[in-house]
């Protein structure tokens, strides 16, 4: 059976609550998302980030571009930043993400090798938008959602 890729974006914000409260790194180095302060945006919630990331939509709620940024392809940051922000492992994302490549329907996030890559880059840009630990966040970064 297939799931209707809204109907699926639905089921996973909806598993979030739990999901993110269980996976929580202990400390204060959380994962948080951050954009340039370039960037009009001040703040988002969990169900635009959802939105975003998930490829619903490209749009800020500002109306302004957005370009989610991912960090590696399997790595364990992209494994903790989806867990927590949907509540699936990381094969799931990737399931999703080819039903949707493949209908065209959307794109995935941009790929970046690494987190100073990812921080360069949403420095650089205010459209871009991407997760880092929050030691990471210099006068650069505007935080817009922290986990």
């Amino acid at each position: 059976m297939l799931i209707k890729p809204f109907a699926l974006a639905c089921l996973m914000w909806s598993t979030t609550a739990a999901a993110s409260s269980a996976v929580a790194p202990s400390g204060g180095d959380g994962l948080v998302v951050v954009v340039s302060t370039q960037a009009a945006i001040t703040q988002l919630d969990r169900y635009q980030l959802i939105n975003i990331f998930m490829g619903r939509y490209r749009r800020l709620p500002d109306g302004g571009e957005a370009i989610p940024l991912d960090i590696g392809k399997q790595s364990e940051q992209k494994a903790l930043f989806y867990k927590q922000l949907v509540g699936k492992p990381l094969a799931d994302i990737n399931a999703y993400w080819a039903r949707l490549i493949f209908s065209g329907k959307t794109r995935p996030p941009q790929q970046v090798d690494s987190t100073e890559q990812a921080l360069q880059q949403v420095a650089d840009n205010p459209t871009m938008i991407a997760y880092v630990q929050r030691s990471q966040v210099d006068a650069r970064f505007r935080i817009v959602y922290e986990f």
